[in-house]
């Protein structure tokens, strides 16, 4: 635990001026980021007596090391700044919503020369109109399905879009007349984009002009005595009804606006969002966060308008967002949506009529999501929690792991031998931690050498990510007569170092104006308070396998000087657990929620190993003898593929064939030519059953 008042700034170091500041620990990670009106009164708040902070306050002061600042010039910088740090640090006590579930969006991919509406997830692209989002994917396909009557705009894939234009013939949709079949030209690009933004324009809300225009074809096509005409407008106008009622009317005025309610109690917060467009609801998400820092009702709705509008522009933000509390800075808040926006964004409270019902109900799904999630929670974090303690009294661990690494070695007889390095956190998998190994010590079947090598490897990153900060001193050579390394020293700086320093500021993103004060250098690539690939260690190391295997990894520890991780490895075949220096295992019960754990470790550790080594024999047995011919890109090769029909046939022909090819010039001809008379081609493929040689035709490999 840390003394605030070691690295605590002088008053007269920090400004009284709008800025954004970072609070780091001991390895220089980022750990919070907060901005401030007066960075010299904020400051100063969180260096006062201990016993005076809110308990999560202090443990975020006695975990840092230095706080550093940047100075902006208006407050709408600083709330901008503090979200894309906070976006790229991660800091650990900074509140962050995460979604409770992946929701699907109507896309109009207006980005192509065709747009195309499709369902689509994840992260938002550029160039994409997107609405939504939606409980269910099948909501989407119902309302597309419906709306394709009046805008048939093409929902096809690429593949198919390029094989109908190919073939001259539409798919089954452009022939019942449920797109417009721009593939083979019955619509100009034009015409294309202008039914998909008019699709556009009626998912935004614009429904009216629409169906009154329909309406309206409708009743002259029938003084015109066009009844099958009518008879078809009457039905599209009855579809785009049909659309429109599967999103209720919440609010008469047709308004545009985003509803945020907020559930918490003393550790969690739940967050619902409405979002209606045109008056009606249009999608509907929820958050979940742990209330790691001390942060009231108007706290959690500012970090949830930093995250919900952090990436929009436009119509994505709307007019108007109705809250359950304002933020600490509403004018603030208010002018950095409006930026987003392009125009006027009204942020308040909802006082009476349809939108506080409406804000109501919101706040109802709010109570309600934060109930079922403890009700999950609370099972599953009593199991996790029961086995990590029967982990730690039957491995002997001071604490329970809440880092655990897993390792396991795969390979083909011997070929393609590959390692996996898997981590779970809280009893939990944490895959962004996921690393992968290539065996390059030697070659061969090895699996006690393989894990040997892994885990030096893996450690020796450890340890030079801790000497780049001053943590680590190399072991010193033993003292005539000792035995075995001198222990390393964790927390000690090495000779020449530089410690943390107060009011140092790294590089920093735009819209960064000036610095807090005159900086020492600081290497951004290592002190940016980004978390390291190896940064971390484990409180646990498994090891997939029995003695020797856990032999081997304790013995790379030991070699690195490293006596503070504890090493076990798990036996496949009656699933004992296997402690260095021990003869005989540790054997839990197999109702154990221990075992469990470990069992689940290991086996994803096989699953990741097992895969990658896959991947890695198919990439083997897919090369080709011309991925060796330098500069010969893959569309050149395939160019060489399609004209001689197969490597073969390619080996056989001369320079001046392989000339023919467009784009292939004399010089790669002759590497080409050269490269293949180097490789031997591959022995004649017999059918077992028959006797019979089999004439070697292949694509691409030989």
């Amino acid at each position: 635990m840390a003394d605030p008042s070691s690295y605590r700034p002088s008053p007269g170091q920090i400004p009284d001026s709008p800025g954004v500041y970072k609070f780091r620990d001991e390895h220089r990670r980022v750990i919070y980021v907060g901005k401030a009106k007066n960075l010299r009164q904020r400051v100063a708040n969180y260096f006062q007596d201990l016993a005076n902070l809110h308990p999560r306050t202090r443990t975020m002061v006695t975990t840092a090391a230095s706080v550093e600042w940047t100075v902006v010039s208006t407050e709408v910088e600083a709330l901008q700044l503090e979200y894309t740090w906070i976006k790229e640090f991660d800091p650990r006590f900074n509140v962050k919503y995460r979604d409770d579930k992946s929701y699907p969006y109507l896309a109009v991919t207006l980005n192509e020369e065709f747009p195309r509406v499709q369902v689509m997830r994840g992260a938002k692209k550029k160039g994409v109109r997107y609405f939504g989002p939606y409980g269910h994917a099948w909501a989407i396909r119902e309302t597309v399905d419906l709306m394709l009557r009046v805008f048939p705009v093409r929902t096809c894939s690429a593949g198919v879009f390029k094989n109908a234009a190919r073939t001259g013939r539409p798919c089954l949709l452009g022939y019942i007349d449920k797109c417009s079949a721009p593939c083979v030209g019955r619509v100009t690009p034009e015409e294309h984009r202008e039914l998909a933004e008019d699709f556009c324009d009626f998912m935004a809300g614009r429904t009216g002009t629409y169906i009154r225009r329909l309406e309206k074809d409708m009743m002259q096509a029938a003084e015109e005595m066009e009844y099958e005409r009518a008879a078809r407008l009457r039905d599209d106008a009855e579809a785009l009804k049909r659309a429109m009622e599967k999103s209720a009317v919440v609010l008469a005025d047709a308004t545009d606006a985003d509803l945020i309610a907020v559930a918490e109690d003393e550790l969690e917060a739940a967050l619902q969002i409405f979002h209606v467009r045109g008056g009606r609801v249009r999608g509907q998400r929820g958050w979940v966060t742990d209330k790691v820092e001390a942060v009231d009702t108007s706290g959690l709705v500012e970090h949830a308008l930093q995250q919900l509008y952090g990436e929009e522009r436009g119509d994505a933000v709307p007019k108007e967002v109705l809250v359950p509390a304002l933020p600490e800075d509403t004018e603030a808040v208010s002018q950095w949506l409006a930026e987003r926006r392009g125009s006027q964004v009204s942020l308040r409270i909802p006082q009476r009529g349809d939108k506080k019902d409406l804000m109501a109900t919101v706040q109802r799904n709010a109570q309600q999501a934060l109930g079922l999630h403890k009700t999950k929670r609370a099972s599953d974090l009593t199991t996790r929690s029961r086995a990590l303690e029967e982990i730690a009294e039957a491995l002997g661990l001071d604490t329970a792991p809440l880092r655990i690494e897993c390792y396991d070695i795969s390979h083909l007889q011997g070929d393609d031998v590959v390692a996996s390095m898997v981590v779970f956190e809280d009893g939990l998998a944490r895959k962004s931690e996921y690393r992968r190994f290539q065996i390059k010590g030697f070659e061969g079947q090895d699996d006690v050498r393989s894990m040997h090598e892994v885990i030096g490897r893996r450690f020796k990153r450890y340890l030079q990510e801790k000497e780049r900060t001053g943590e680590w001193e190399e072991p010193q050579e033993p003292a005539p007569g000792a035995t075995g390394p001198a222990p390393a020293t964790p927390g000690a700086t090495a000779p020449g170092a530089p410690g943390p320093t107060p009011g140092v500021t790294g590089p920093v993103p735009a819209p960064v104006l000036t610095a807090a004060s005159p900086a020492d250098e600081i290497e951004p690539r290592e002190d940016d308070g980004r978390p390291k690939r190896f940064a971390y260690p484990p409180q646990l190391v498994v090891v997939d396998g029995g003695q020797p295997q856990v032999a081997a990894a304790k013995r790379a520890l030991d070699e690195l000087g490293i006596d503070d991780i504890a090493v076990c490895g798990l036996a496949k075949r009656l699933e004992e657990v296997w402690l260095p220096d021990d003869d005989d295992p540790v054997v839990l019960p197999r109702s154990s929620e221990g075992l469990y754990l470990l069992q689940r470790v290991r086996d994803e550790a096989h699953r990741f190993a097992i895969t990658y080594q896959r991947a890695k024999r198919a990439k083997r047995i897919r090369s080709s003898p011309l991925d060796d011919v330098a500069g010969l890109g893959e569309t050149r090769k395939q160019a060489l593929i399609k004209h001689f029909g197969s490597v073969k046939k390619l080996r056989q022909a001369t320079i001046e064939e392989i000339c023919e090819v467009p784009g292939i010039g004399r010089r790669t001809a002759e590497s080409v030519a050269a490269a293949l008379a180097s490789t031997a081609p591959a022995a004649p493929a017999v059918n077992t059953a028959t006797g019979e040689i089999m004439e070697e035709d292949d694509g691409g490999a030989s």
